[in-house]
């Protein structure tokens, strides 16, 4: 098999291709920037035409995920993922391990009939709640549902573009050699062939990421663009006012008041909830008249020193972790946020007590920070003066409110939206509507995706301004850019001749160590192109080569299908691209976890293919 002749454009590909992987691992550039350097230098390069460069802007991809992010918006703005995100909680309960392979499990099964960007999207807004709520590291659950959204396009034969043109190829491909295999006739792969594969590539990705997730994703790190605010707020206050914490107070303990008690005096520690009957009655925002006893849960707030030496002096204890108060201690439901008493406020010159400020607000005041000082003792019957910092704690509805009614100037965003959750069943249909015309009616899956989202703006049920910001535009970039960049790939020869390089050099082996070169090379092709170009390039070589060596040229077609889905090591696929920016990664993060995951991947891939067709 002759390789064909290098060319001049050949050279320029290979360059650019080299200048990309070099800028992703070195993190030198953002990785939209480095889309977009793409995007300008393959037409000044003369590779591409200007309309070919641009042309990733219009994909049918990247339209895909614009229009798939603003109807999850859509759909987070009516409490649905409030509502799929207690779901998962209820079923897999609060270990991080059970959350993923729940989460990964179902976003993998949504990919087998759905395009896999579609099913991550979807789903991407309820695991960065849990992950909230549950207050575990997003990253850690962000890229292996990712990546087990990929692997669920390789479920059914309609799982993913390869697997879709599989048949058509193959018979194509057939018919342009008539006699290639003496006695056989061409029968396509039925709808659940692929699936004992998927199954086991499914189940072996939940196990690498289970026993190696943590040694091999990154915890949360704050970016410039990320909310740090928490953060910042921990390092200004930490040792006064501290972190919450969740109390169980004992059946003999006495009924007291707070006032009794002296808490705040004595310990500097804030109660910022009571809750009573297990649950079924809550004060989010006790006074000192509020009564405690035994069998109470208590949420309060300070360092843990002075929390250690409350429950010891009382005979409390700690819990490990959030209970009665886990759904309210959620950053999506309350927070803590610094106000700032501004000049002429009706609030100077009166303290909190005059102003009924708790009960009126339902606000938890933490401190008052005057200067350089921190009052931590008597706020509520401490005068406000113009210029003092109150910092607070509450739903964030009930910020709202304090912002709209008093003069005070609240320094950081309120983190919730007012949900709208009379619009579910609207929502519910435009989602539907979009599925419907992708998957029954057929139509283009960009344009269904495009009506379920503008039906969505059209009845105000996100405003158009939401929907725009709504939208990750690094992760439109990234993807515009390297789609061009895929497309030089495939018409400059550049992808044919690496092709034909690497199996002439394969010489003439053995059926199972073909069938691993023509993975290789098709994991390759669609991490570095595009997944269908790889596809639409190597089934033709593979059955040839497959039937040089004496092998069943359809299984060597199944594996250029399966394995074009083997892309993990770079976010260049659609997915991993979309989860980067949320999940705080890096290219070095995709290189670490991925690299052991494409060896899996085509390990299992290849002892599938010696139990199942004897390879």
């Amino acid at each position: 098999m002759e390789a064909t002749l290098v060319t001049a454009d050949m050279y320029i590909v290979f360059g650019l291709l080299a200048l990309a992987i070099f800028l992703f691992v070195s993190d030198l550039l953002r990785v939209d920037l480095v889309g977009l350097l793409m995007m300008v230098l393959l037409p000044l390069s003369g590779v591409l035409t200007a309309e070919e460069a641009i042309a990733g802007l219009s994909s049918n991809a990247v339209v895909s995920i614009i229009a798939v992010m603003i109807i999850g918006a859509g759909l987070n703005k009516t409490g649905v993922m409030n509502l799929v995100a207690s779901q998962i909680i209820r079923i897999a309960g609060k270990s991080e391990n059970r959350i993923m392979s729940v989460i990964s499990v179902t976003v993998a099964i949504i990919s087998s009939f759905m395009q896999n960007i579609g099913a991550a999207a979807l789903f991407m807004p309820a695991t960065m709640r849990i992950s909230r709520q549950l207050h575990f590291s997003m990253s850690r659950v962000l890229m292996p549902m990712g990546f087990c959204a990929i692997i669920g396009g390789c479920l059914t034969l309609v799982g993913s573009s390869p697997l879709i043109m599989l048949n058509d190829l193959m018979q194509g491909w057939w018919q342009n050699n008539p006699g290639a295999v003496e006695g056989a006739e061409f029968t396509p792969f039925g709808l659940l062939a692929v699936t004992p594969i998927g199954v086991a590539l499914l189940i072996s990705a939940l196990i690498y990421f289970i026993f190696f997730g943590k040694k091999l994703l990154p915890d949360d790190a704050c970016d410039l663009d990320d909310d740090c605010m928490d953060k910042r707020l921990m390092e200004i206050y930490g040792d006064e006012v501290g972190r919450g914490f969740e109390l169980e107070i004992p059946l003999f303990f006495p009924e007291q008041t707070l006032g009794d008690l002296k808490i705040r005096p004595k310990y500097h520690v804030t109660i910022v909830g009571v809750a009573k009957t297990d649950g079924y009655q809550k004060d989010l925002s006790p006074t000192k008249d509020s009564l405690i006893q035994g069998g109470d849960s208590l949420w309060v707030m300070s360092s843990e020193k002075n929390i250690r030496k409350l429950v010891e002096d009382q005979g409390w204890i700690i819990k490990p972790e959030f209970e009665m108060f886990a759904g309210d201690n959620s950053p999506d439901e309350s927070g803590v946020i610094e106000g700032v008493v501004i000049h002429h406020s009706n609030l100077s010159q009166h303290t909190m007590a005059e102003l009924d400020f708790r009960s009126l607000f339902h606000i938890n005041p933490l401190a008052i920070v005057r200067g350089d000082e921190i009052i931590m003792e008597g706020i509520n019957v401490t005068e406000l003066q113009q210029g003092d910092t109150i910092l607070m704690q509450g739903p964030w509805k009930k910020f709202r409110l304090l912002a709209s009614q008093m003069d005070i100037a609240l320094l950081h965003e309120i983190h919730d939206e007012e949900l709208k959750p009379e619009r579910t069943r609207c929502a519910l249909f435009f989602l539907f509507l979009a599925l419907f015309l992708a998957l029954i009616v057929q139509v283009k899956l960009s344009i269904a995706l495009l009506a379920g989202a503008l039906g969505m703006i059209l009845t105000k049920i996100i405003p158009a301004d939401r929907a725009y910001e709504a939208v990750d535009w690094r992760t439109v970039f990234l993807l515009s850019g390297l789609i061009p960049l895929g497309t030089a790939f495939e018409t400059t020869g550049a992808a044919a001749f690496i092709a034909h390089s690497v199996l002439a050099m394969v010489g003439n082996p053995s059926p199972l160590l073909l069938m691993l070169v023509i993975s290789l090379l098709s994991s390759f092709f669609a991490l570095v192109a595009s997944n269908v170009g790889a596809t639409v390039l190597m089934i033709p070589l593979a059955m040839n080569m497959a039937v040089s060596v004496g092998t069943n040229p359809m299984i060597a077609a199944l594996v250029v299908a399966v394995s074009a889905s083997n892309t993990f090591i770079l976010p260049t696929h659609q997915v991993c691209a979309l989860i980067m920016r949320p999940g705080g990664y890096r290219t070095k993060d995709y290189m670490r976890a991925g690299i052991g995951m494409t060896v899996i991947y085509t390990a299992v891939l290849m002892g599938c293919l010696k139990l199942m067709f004897g390879v």
